[in-house]
């Protein structure tokens, strides 16, 4: 006995619609991604450092220039280059600066402090991170001013076994 085997074939007004469908969420699906991606989470030790550093302070966004690459292929390796606009003077000086991530399992990635002595407030160095995150960059200085800076490092390799 033989049986009979049916092709159905999709007609365009079908094809049509699913594929309409599709977009849709397709495009729902990355519009909720893209706002997952615009508030990078900050872990609990990240805001008990934070306040810790900047106590009662109010940290101002200016004459702090951090660089770091938008985006790193390995978190292992990531360069920074920290400058801060200071006349370095015994009246007027950088004191402190502070390096903190906001994802990774430590969040006080480092810590420099700075004298007159340095004639110019800028650091060069590496840091590990676990995966894509916020950088918080905190100057305090002499005269109980306190800079920010926050720069988004997106990490296509963690480099904390994260």
């Amino acid at each position: 006995m033989r049986k009979l085997i049916t092709i159905s074939v999709m007609d365009r007004r079908s094809f049509l619609v699913s594929a309409s469908a599709a977009s849709c969420m397709l495009a729902s699906i990355g519009r909720v991604a893209a706002e997952n991606a615009s508030a990078p989470e900050r872990s609990l030790q990240f805001d008990s450092e934070f306040q810790a550093i900047i106590g009662s302070a109010t940290p101002v966004e200016h004459g702090l220039t951090v660089d770091l690459p938008e985006r790193a292929d390995n978190g292992n390796f990531v360069p920074i280059t920290i400058s801060v606009e200071s006349p370095m003077t015994d009246a007027d000086y950088v004191k402190t600066i502070h390096l903190l991530s906001t994802a990774n399992p430590v969040a006080g990635v480092a810590r420099f402090h700075l004298s007159p002595l340095n004639g110019v407030a800028r650091v060069q160095s590496r840091l590990r991170l676990a995966k894509s995150q916020d950088v918080v960059t905190l100057a305090e200085l002499s005269t109980g001013d306190m800079l920010i800076a926050t720069s988004f490092v997106k990490v296509l390799i963690g480099g904390c076994g994260l």
